[in-house]
C-alpha cells in the first residue's frame, strides 16, 4: 500500500520537502479521513482511513533546523487504514514505534489519541508518486533511541489534536489543506456530520476519539 506524504501545511501553502533521513518527530495532529477508495494489486477498495501527522525538530545536513519560512517546524504526515488486523500497516508501524507488540488486552483498550504527544525517529525516504512527481515519504516509525532521550527532548511546538468525523472540529477543519479537505468532504461520514450540527470542539490528548474501547491503555 502506497502512504502519500503530505506536501503542505495545515493551511496550505506550500514549503519545502522534508529531506530523506532520520527525524526527530513528535505526532501533533491525528485526523480521521473517513472511509476512502484506494486500488491496491488492481483491487478497488474502500477502507476507513486515519492521517498521523508530525513536527520535524531535525537538522539538514549543513547542521540548519529544518523549519518552514514561517519558522515553524516542518510538518510530514503518513495514511494509514484504520485496522487493527495483525498484518495491518497501521498496528505494524505502532507495536514498531512501541518497541513491543500489543497483547489481546490492550488492544481491545487502545486508542489512537494515546499517540498524539509521542515522540518517534522517522525514515524519510525520497519516492516517486503515481502523478510522476517526486515526494518524501515516511517509511517507518521507530522508537527514539534512549542516548537522545538522556540528552534532553525538545518542547513541542503545535498544540495536540484529533480530528473525529463523528463529531468534528470545524474551525481545525478549516486549517487542513485543501487537498486533505476534499478528501473528507468526499465521505458519507461527512455528509453525515454535517447534518447532524452543532459540534463541539477539537479533541485534545485527554479526551475522546474513542477508536477502540473506553478503557486507557498507554502507548
Amino acid at each position: 500500500m502506497g502512504l502519500t506524504v503530505s506536501q503542505t501545511d495545515g493551511g496550505g501553502s506550500s514549503f519545502a520537502q522534508v529531506p530523506p533521513g532520520m527525524h526527530l518527530a513528535r505526532c501533533y495532529r491525528i485526523v480521521d479521513l473517513g472511509k476512502q477508495q484506494s486500488t491496491w494489486q488492481g483491487k478497488i477498495k474502500i477502507q476507513p482511513k486515519v492521517m498521523f501527522q508530525f513536527e520535524i525538530h531535525s537538522e539538514d545536513a549543513d547542521g540548519n533546523p529544518l523549519l518552514t519560512d514561517k519558522g515553524e517546524p516542518m510538518s510530514i504526515s503518513k495514511n494509514f487504514t484504520a485496522s487493527f488486523h495483525e498484518n495491518a500497516t497501521l498496528r505494524t508501524e505502532l507495536e514498531n514505534w512501541r518497541s513491543r507488540a500489543f497483547t489481546e488486552e490492550e488492544l481491545r483498550g487502545f486508542q489512537l489519541k494515546n499517540v498524539l504527544g509521542v515522540w518517534a525517529m522517522l525514515s524519510v525516504v525520497r519516492e516517486k508518486g503515481h502523478d510522476g512527481n517526486d515526494y518524501t515519504n515516511i517509511s517507518s516509525i521507530n522508537p527514539v533511541p534512549s542516548n537522545i532521550k538522556r540528552a534532553g527532548m525538545p518542547n513541542g511546538h503545535n498544540p495536540l489534536k484529533a480530528f473525529d468525523l463523528d463529531n468534528p472540529d470545524m474551525e481545525l477543519f478549516e486549517t487542513f489543506s485543501q487537498k486533505t479537505k476534499d478528501k473528507i468532504q468526499k465521505t458519507d461520514e461527512w455528509k453525515k456530520a454535517i447534518g447532524t450540527m452543532p459540534v463541539r470542539k477539537s479533541i485534545n490528548a485527554g479526551s475522546g476519539f474513542d477508536d477502540m474501547e473506553d478503557d486507557l491503555i498507554p502507548f
